[in-house]
């Protein structure tokens, strides 16, 4: 693999985190009865330049500087603010994979997003592309900072076990359309491969691919298995399931294509660039599928010296 394709640490990062690890929670909001007029001086007292529009916990639009200055332009009179907010909302949940946010933020070019509780509904923060940089700044230091601790090196145990062929096999149950947990697999297989002393860029790349794998499997069937098969220079993670299948595979490995369904785009799933990710990030990947009984990923990744 070359290093311009070698995913960055901060690419790995927004894989684990989520919305509400770095969201600003001190929510500053109006309500929809407020007028206009009182507009300028809640945006200039709070240095903002939009807030949600907030009746009993729930939101319901949203107001931006924008939008007032258009109102002063417009000569029009002073009304309430519901008359002006833009009620077509586009949200991000607390629980919601960073990676995701990011995406939206990509698609849509707004700069903030309301942060909602996803099962009670009521708004509890706010999101920010500075959020994003400042939180990512602050986990990159952590990590950086828990890199330094000894690990116990995959290396001892192979050279412990006397045997003729000797693998590490790891298995995550991921469970369909559960996309409050979709991401914890990954994330737990993280940590096991820091802890085993794989190299941070094998590790990086392992995550990334098995994120994505696992992502499929939460969007487009009712769950699967993903397995991590470590071996003294390789690592194999496999993704498997039971679903509807792949139509069209040459298709499916085209970046941006995507057979997701309209609700699924809204949660920010099923951009089309899962399996074009892993097969970056891995040095090969094997994929089949057979319509009505399931689908099967391999990546396979080099691991020479990760355990020096």
């Amino acid at each position: 693999m070359s290093s311009e394709m070698r995913p960055t640490k901060t690419q790995e990062i927004v894989y684990e985190v989520r919305v509400g690890d770095v969201m600003t929670r001190n929510v500053i909001a109006v309500r929809p009865q407020d007028r206009m007029s009182e507009l300028r001086h809640v945006l200039k007292c709070n240095s903002i330049s939009g807030l949600p529009v907030v009746d009993e916990d729930r939101l319901v639009g949203l107001i931006s500087l924008e939008d007032f200055i258009k109102w002063l332009a417009d000569r029009a009179d002073d009304c309430a603010i519901e008359e002006r907010m833009t009620k077509r909302l586009k949200i991000v949940h607390d629980d919601e994979l960073l990676v995701l946010a990011i995406r939206k933020f990509e698609r849509s070019g707004l700069g903030r997003f309301p942060v909602v509780d996803r099962e009670e509904g009521k708004v509890v923060g706010i999101l920010t592309k500075g959020d994003v940089i400042e939180g990512l700044l602050r986990k990159l230091e952590i990590d950086y900072e828990e890199e330094q601790i000894p690990r116990h090196r995959a290396s001892h145990i192979f050279e412990d076990i006397e045997a003729d062929s000797t693998m590490l096999l790891f298995q995550y149950d991921v469970k369909g359309q559960d996309f409050k947990q979709a991401g914890s697999s990954s994330s737990r297989l993280k940590r096991t491969l820091k802890r085993l002393g794989l190299r941070p860029d094998i590790v990086r790349r392992v995550t990334i691919a098995s994120y994505e794998a696992e992502m499929n499997l939460v969007v487009f069937t009712q769950g699967g298995k993903i397995r991590a098969r470590i071996q003294p220079t390789k690592v194999f993670v496999e993704a498997e399931d039971s679903g509807p299948g792949i139509v069209d595979l040459e298709k499916a490995l085209q970046p941006g294509y995507s057979t997701a369904p309209d609700w699924v785009r809204e949660l920010g799933f099923g951009a089309g660039m899962g399996l074009s990710n892993i097969a970056r990030c891995s040095d090969e990947m094997n994929l089949t599928s057979e319509l009505g009984v399931g689908t099967q990923l391999e990546a396979r990744f080099a691991v020479e010296g990760s355990a020096a």
